[in-house]
């Protein structure tokens, strides 16, 4: 890994304000990767009885999701699957549903897709995107882990983005500001069979424009969908009426060894702050957020 770029703190401070965002302007001439063209997405629901993600669950209560599954994957689950895998390896952006929020996926080794993303979200380009992977195990390969990997799976897969420093593994065009990156393993069935099909990292957005409220369900941001290659549609996400639903992922940086920060309170703070502290006696940091 070499020399760390070290941003001034304005940029530092709105890094770590929005780990799940993205900024304007645009990589798509810096690397040849397809982009999406064309009238707009194509829409996909997912069957009714696999679709629907567990609702008020603890961070790392999901790691067995096949029960929820009907015990297999039926031919809708495997063709939205399929076709999301396809979109993805094409450059495209995707529309997922999670545990917290819809987001907008893509490929994080294609510079281009990154670019496009930006530009769609219409944010500062100093608020980067998450890493989706399918696996505890995966995090080893994109990030310097320094807790135990018994924390990793007490939190993962749930409604938790931690912030780690990242390997030399990921993409240089991806979040290259910041030498931290927000992992996110969604306690979601699709979303973690999609990242484990795809065997790649996925960037990880909310499915809204920067200022406007997060999506729970795929007609709430309908305005993007000619911008996109593919939604998902797995059906509504939690209560639709509740603003606590729409707070999206705890975002907390563990990358200092024995301390925790919270960067963004989300939907999990009380029970994510209780593992940490109580069960592996890590230390709230004083160091402030911005």
């Amino acid at each position: 890994m070499g020399p760390v770029r070290t941003p001034p703190p304005a940029v530092m401070g709105a890094v770590e304000a929005a780990t799940m965002g993205l900024g304007e302007g645009s990589l798509a001439h810096r690397v040849g990767c397809l982009l999406p063209s064309g009238p707009g997405a194509r829409l996909l629901q997912l069957p009714r009885c696999v679709a629907d993600p567990p609702v008020g669950r603890t961070p790392g209560s999901g790691r067995d999701l096949e029960g929820e599954r009907g015990g297999g994957r039926s031919c809708g689950w495997s063709e939205a699957l399929s076709a999301a895998v396809s979109a993805l390896r094409a450059g495209g952006l995707v529309a997922v549903p999670t545990d917290t929020l819809y987001g907008v996926a893509c490929s994080a080794c294609c510079s281009a897709a990154l670019g496009a993303v930006y530009s769609l979200k219409g944010r500062c380009q100093t608020k980067p995107l998450a890493v989706c992977l399918g696996r505890v195990a995966d995090i080893y390969r994109y990030c310097r882990v320094r807790v135990p990997r018994e924390l990793l799976e007490d939190l993962l897969p749930g409604p938790v983005t931690l912030v780690m420093e990242r390997s030399g593994e990921l993409n240089k065009d991806l979040n290259p500001f910041t030498p931290l990156v927000g992992i996110r393993i969604p306690d979601h069935a699709f979303m973690r069979d999609l990242a484990q099909k795809f065997s790649g990292p996925l960037a990880l957005t909310s499915a809204n424009i920067s200022s406007q409220p997060s999506s729970l369900n795929v007609k709430e941001f309908q305005d993007l969908w000619p911008h996109l290659s593919l939604v998902i549609d797995g059906g509504p996400i939690g209560d639709m009426k509740s603003p606590e639903c729409r707070l999206g992922s705890t975002v907390v940086d563990l990358s200092v060894p024995g301390k925790y920060r919270i960067i963004r309170p989300g939907c999990a703070l009380t029970q994510t702050a209780a593992i940490l502290q109580k069960k592996y006696g890590l230390v709230p940091s004083e160091e402030p957020c911005s």
